[in-house]
């Protein structure tokens, strides 16, 4: 049976035992179910170290999401066409936004979650029209940005989406602060994204790689001692039109859906930021997708 607890700031943590060995933490954060798991301790002590994890992501959901208003990305939206100085860790992010831009000739761009205008990923057969999408398409474009850390000047018009990255940082600098009050194992969940310090004393951890078009069924079990694993797919955002299945990874020079990439990529590396970058990448790349990630020299897991 599980318990509960509430955090009168940010939400609900939820307790929950995870077969024999295992003790779960469970909340809510960037619209992901998100958890901390942990051996078998009392339960005071198992809140207290999920309380560090559930604070730090709701920390970064509140400082860089695009529908509050009191986040930093609105504050810099609502300053379009005039320079801002931004704080330390928003200018690691941009910097980090940057590279990817570099590094994907352009393909990963923080600029292009302005295309959410034309497209509603919710599983139905409405396409937006070809006219709405070359309006936004000159909005686009990282490189149209003057950045100088920490100077930003965001065209007016143009809007940045840090969600493409969010999540997965969210989980490194979350296990950062559980690792810095934490020795013993865990393994930090944020809707699929993971990371873990080290393997339980009785085995591994156990990590499902779902199935598409399945409620948490798992296509393979994975075995994780230590490091981070992230899957980017289609499976929850999509529509369906003639037959045809439109992912919601959009290439931002066209504005429209890669076209046959895999259903979903699992990447495994140090960190959860990595491998969310990799695994993004490689469904840009659409067929050329085990290509680069052979390149990269990292395991992978595709599913088509």
């Amino acid at each position: 049976m599980s318990a509960r607890t509430f955090d009168s700031t940010n939400g609900e943590l939820t307790l929950e035992p995870r077969g024999e060995h295992l003790v779960a933490v469970c909340f809510t954060a960037m619209a992901s179910p998100c958890e901390v798991l942990l051996p078998t301790i009392d339960r005071p002590t198992a809140l207290q170290f999920g309380a560090l994890v559930a604070q730090e992501a709701w920390r970064i959901e509140k400082k860089f999401s695009r529908y509050r208003a009191d986040s930093v990305t609105a504050w810099i939206h609502a300053n379009a066409g005039t320079p801002v100085d931004v704080d330390p860790e928003t200018a690691s992010l941009i910097d980090f936004a940057s590279q990817c831009f570099q590094i994907s000739d352009g393909l990963f761009d923080i600029t292009s979650g302005i295309l959410r205008h034309a497209w509603k990923f919710d599983g139905s057969d409405r396409l937006p029209e070809p006219k709405t999408i070359e309006r936004l398409l000159p909005l686009i474009g990282f490189d149209k940005l003057q950045w100088r850390s920490p100077r930003l000047l965001l065209p007016i018009g143009m809007e940045l989406d840090f969600g493409g990255i969010g999540k997965e940082y969210a989980v490194d600098r979350a296990y950062d602060v559980l690792a810095a009050n934490r020795r013993d194992p865990f393994l930090i969940n944020f809707g699929g994204d993971l990371r873990a310090n080290r393997a339980p004393v009785y085995g591994s951890w156990q990590v499902g790689i779902e199935r598409p078009d399945t409620e948490r069924e798992a296509t393979v079990i994975l075995e994780l001692e230590h490091g981070a694993l992230a899957t980017s797919g289609d499976s929850r955002r999509y529509l369906l039109k003639d037959g045809i299945r439109f992912g919601h990874i959009l290439d931002p020079h066209t504005g429209w859906p890669v076209v046959n990439a895999p259903r979903s990529v699992t990447v495994a590396a140090s960190s959860c930021t990595e491998a969310g970058l990799l695994a993004t990448l490689a469904l840009l790349q659409g067929t050329r997708a085990s290509e680069l990630l052979e390149r990269e020299g990292v395991r992978y897991w595709l599913v088509r």
